[in-house]
């Protein structure tokens, strides 16, 4: 059975009608054909200023941890690719659920964190980020759990105001895409 060239150059997800979730974990894909590597991962926490170290971290423990959840029923990949367009099933069993079950964005969700997190009502301190976690720890699902502890902590790292709060409207643009890409703008401007 032949395969035509265009099947094989198309890429695997349109990202012009995709979901918030897949738009928002397609700033890794930074080839845009639909799959994130490790590399890739790596590039992209290089790009908003994280170190090499955490970097190759999170490359490690994001890919192997999420390749396999985003591939069902095909063969493993040692090269640990992350398919977008399957991205909703790396979903965490006990998030936030600021992602619905089919990767949209719900807003009254986001607004849950605040109402139950944050003690100003408009901004979280880190340890109220890190307090989304909890679920995840009572789970005692251990490597999701560190999976996420490396992500919130580089997340209020990067995002943090001179204060030292993540701000409501911050972690909005986090869940739906554009603050990533903002940073990555910031950090290169620095250079």
């Amino acid at each position: 059975m032949a395969v035509s060239s265009a099947s094989i150059d198309e890429p695997l997800i349109n990202y012009n009608q995709s979901t918030v979730l897949q738009k928002h974990v397609g700033f890794f894909d930074r080839n845009k054909d639909g799959l994130i590597y490790p590399w890739e991962t790596f590039q992209g926490c290089r790009a908003i200023g994280l170190g090499i170290g955490m970097s190759a971290a999170l490359a490690v423990v994001l890919n192997v941890g999420l390749s396999g959840k985003t591939r069902p029923g095909k063969c493993p990949n040692l090269l640990f690719p992350i398919e977008v367009k399957n991205i909703i099933g790396a979903k965490r069993k006990e998030d936030t659920g600021v992602y619905d079950a089919e990767g949209n964005f719900d807003a009254a969700k986001f607004e849950e964190i605040f109402l139950k997190h944050s003690k100003s009502g408009n901004a979280l301190t880190e340890d109220e980020l890190l307090g989304l976690m909890k679920p995840n720890k009572a789970l005692k699902d251990y490597p999701e759990w560190y999976g996420g502890l490396l992500g919130w902590k580089n997340l209020y790292l990067i995002s943090k105001d001179k204060d030292g709060l993540v701000q409501k409207e911050t972690l909005r643009l986090f869940y739906v895409g554009g603050l990533l890409e903002q940073i990555e703008k910031d950090v290169a401007a620095r250079k």
